[in-house]
């Protein structure tokens, strides 16, 4: 999808995805360049909405840990793939919440807007690594 056909939502998760955007001047820039035009207060109200907080110097999707996880699905794919799929815009923050995790046989994550992908290390069962995925995140819904 491209971000023009995004909506306003949909384009401040995939810039913060895929720069690091240092302040709202830059990030009301890169939006206006996309054709969207807002105020720096809209664009507050937007990022609080999205759970989207400055952190160590950027702007990322932050989760807090007592936060309860948005519903996902877990798939196994072989020979060494799980794919999950949730909810618009809670790929990334699934992903960070299994990375810092550092779930055992879990070699990386791939995220995307609704999608995770998680690599499952060479001697791991899949169903032995989906069954700590499930520990981290909750039972799938």
């Amino acid at each position: 999808m491209s971000i023009g056909k995004m909506s306003l939502d949909q384009a401040i998760l995939h810039l913060i995805g895929a720069r690091q955007i240092p302040d709202q001047a830059s990030m009301l820039e890169l939006l206006a360049q996309e054709g969207f035009q807002l105020t720096q207060g809209t664009l507050s109200r937007r990022l609080a909405k999205l759970s989207v907080q400055k952190r160590e110097g950027h702007y990322q999707r932050v989760i807090p840990h007592d936060h309860p996880m948005p519903p996902y699905t877990l798939f196994e794919s072989p020979p060494n793939l799980l794919m999950l799929q949730t909810g618009p815009g809670f790929g990334m923050a699934l992903a960070i919440r299994v990375d810092r995790s550092n779930v055992p046989g879990v070699a990386g994550t791939l995220a995307g807007e609704d999608t995770l992908l998680i690599a499952v290390a060479r001697g791991h069962e899949l169903s032995e690594i989906r069954a700590r995925i499930e520990k981290v995140l909750g039972p799938p819904q």
